[in-house]
């Protein structure tokens, strides 16, 4: 009993110090995660063209974040049509040195991986998909080797800026090859798009409806892009996790009668996103809606959006983690009571925090409520095994005639994910996911 005597003492004495109450115990969550923003350099990089800089930034944020018990971060990798990381379908993006298309001199997503997964945390590629600027639509300040700029006829323009037309094959064909290259070459454990479709309220021909031909045609194309995505992740690596952030909208009930009793900005009309069509057939493995919302919102309240997206992935295998914008001070402010209501839903398994800055600057008091929290509300149960061979071989199926895809060493500790036929499926320190013969991880 000493142990749990200390545990709680060391709550409570948290709890007195940070004025913050532990939450009661509810059902256990897998996900806390922190969206990292890149575009802009909103969170990350703050220097240019300085490796050792970079890294010490990247470094110091995943302490400060492992510190408040987040276990999962999304980095933007690819801000706009470009990547932070080295490919040969996408240029270098100009959040790295300044100039797009510039080698930053290293390959900062091998990096933030490889720290991620010393820390035990996962990392979720973060994808704009159709974006390719932010302002202005002169395809010559693109980087010469810019698909958007070697392909003009495949974009579109929007409230002065481009973007990628969700309507040709050839685009979806180019978002998916841009997925296979990550998680082909990059041992990322997601991949992972957030709410840039259409652009926002792309205008509809005359005489042409929300519901009518064009809108439908519109959803259409987006749904085709995002199950070609999934096809493309179970078939080249079925362990990494695909998961998408729409708006907080699908439709409001005066619209459908299946819809949120809410009257704000649907995604369903305004960036043609059907999230309901992607849960029912499981395109998708997890989804986060933005509820960017305080609780007693008019038009759009917190708890009324938590529980109808609960019911949408009731029965089906997609997990559903909340959006919590901590980026207003009025939710920053009521994040204990939002973190209350999620417990409330078994559906909930976890929360994405937005924006990472806000969190890290303990807008409104955050921080100290979402450590303690994390603190008291245990992880979803995780089964770990310590390796007894003198050399064991961790192979790419379960059984001795899979190819062998790395070796480790007697006391290396393993993840135990699945168990078939006398073999564990491990996930190790560094992120590989490979098969151990059963009899030797104890």
């Amino acid at each position: 009993m000493k142990p749990i005597i200390s545990i709680i003492s060391i709550l409570l004495l948290l709890v007195g110090i940070c004025k913050v109450d532990v939450l009661a115990e509810g059902p256990s969550q897998d996900m806390r995660a922190v969206w990292i923003a890149t575009v802009y350099n909103i969170d990350f990089p703050k220097t240019k063209s300085n490796v050792p800089a970079q890294k010490a930034e990247f470094i110091k944020i995943l302490d400060q974040l492992q510190d408040i018990g987040i276990n999962t971060v999304v980095v933007q990798v690819r801000p706009k049509g470009d990547a932070l990381y080295k490919s040969t379908i996408n240029p270098w993006s100009d959040v790295l040195t300044g100039i797009q298309g510039k080698d930053p001199g290293y390959d900062p997503m091998t990096f933030m991986i490889e720290e991620a997964h010393k820390r035990g945390m996962e990392f979720h590629a973060w994808l704009n998909p159709y974006r390719v600027t932010t302002s202005g639509t002169d395809i010559t300040l693109l980087s010469k080797n810019h698909p958007a700029r070697l392909h003009p006829d495949w974009i579109i323009s929007h409230n002065n800026a481009l973007y990628y037309n969700p309507e040709l094959l050839e685009v979806k064909n180019h978002i998916t090859a841009t997925v296979k290259e990550i998680i082909t070459n990059y041992n990322v454990d997601g991949i992972h798009f957030d709410d840039y479709f259409y652009p926002s309220k792309y205008p509809l021909p005359e005489g042409e409806g929300k519901d009518g031909v064009v809108a439908n045609t519109r959803r259409q194309h987006v749904n085709e892009m995002v199950a070609q995505v999934s096809t493309v992740i179970k078939t080249v690596e079925k362990d990494v996790k695909f998961g998408i952030s729409p708006m907080g909208i699908w439709k409001n009930s005066t619209s459908d009668v299946t819809g949120s009793n809410t009257a704000g900005n649907e995604s369903y009309y305004s960036i043609y996103a059907d999230t309901r069509t992607w849960i029912k057939n499981e395109w998708i493995d997890y989804v986060v809606p933005q509820l960017y919302w305080e609780t007693g919102n008019q038009p759009a309240n917190y708890e009324t959006l938590v529980k109808w997206w609960s019911n949408e992935v009731k029965d089906s295998k997609v997990k559903l983690y909340i959006g919590q914008g901590i980026y207003k001070d009025v939710v920053a402010g009521e994040i204990e009571k939002q973190l209350k209501i999620n417990q409330a839903y078994a559906e909930v398994k976890g929360s994405f925090y937005y924006s990472m800055r806000d969190l890290l600057n303990s807008r409104a008091g955050c921080k100290e409520v979402i450590k303690v929290f994390n603190q008291s509300v245990p992880l979803a149960s995780v089964k770990t095994g310590i390796v007894t061979a003198s050399i064991l071989n961790i192979r790419s199926g379960p059984g001795t005639t899979y190819t062998i895809i790395t070796k480790v060493p007697k006391g290396t500790a393993v993840t135990i994910l699945e168990s078939q036929s006398g073999w564990h499926k491990v996930k190790l320190g560094n992120g590989t996911i490979g098969w151990a013969s059963q009899t030797y991880v104890k």
